[in-house]
């Protein structure tokens, strides 16, 4: 049942694709591919995680990592790979952060985001890696003033 789903997936991409780039009507054969026929192709998912901020908080925070810690992409509001690792970067020179600059906001991301947060922004919880409501809050407090 899941290959066919995916199938499906791959099927519907295609016909996407095809409309896109001028329609499944005009195309020759040689652009229309046999339903059967898979390819290897791989897709990047930009994941964000703004753990509870808005776009504007995540917009201050962006502005902030662009400032003192690197970050060159977008200013759009959506802490994605990019923000993260710039975020890394802080964290692995100020708040033991000690894995891989990798742009995930994992538990150890997540514990060295609460070190910081409970230095300065009223954070009162456990250094468990957990973003719970108290971790979210105080990162808002954090995006709001910095």
């Amino acid at each position: 049942m899941r290959s066919n789903a995916l199938a499906r997936t791959l099927v519907s991409a295609a016909a996407v694709v095809g409309l896109a780039a001028g329609g499944l009507a005009t195309a020759g054969t040689s652009f229309a591919a046999p339903a059967s026929a898979t390819s290897a192709r791989t897709v990047t998912i930009k994941a964000t995680n703004n753990f509870g901020l808005t776009s504007a908080e995540a917009k201050n925070v962006q502005n902030w990592l662009h400032t003192y810690w690197g970050y060159n992409d977008g200013i759009d509001g959506q802490l994605g790979t990019n923000s993260w690792k710039a975020f890394q970067r802080c964290l692995q020179t100020y708040w033991g952060y000690n894995d891989t600059i990798d742009g995930d906001p994992g538990p150890n991301t997540i514990k060295a985001l609460q070190r910081l947060l409970k230095d300065s922004w009223g954070y009162t919880g456990a250094i468990d890696g957990d973003a719970g409501s108290g971790t979210r809050a105080a990162f808002k407090r954090f995006a709001n003033g910095s």
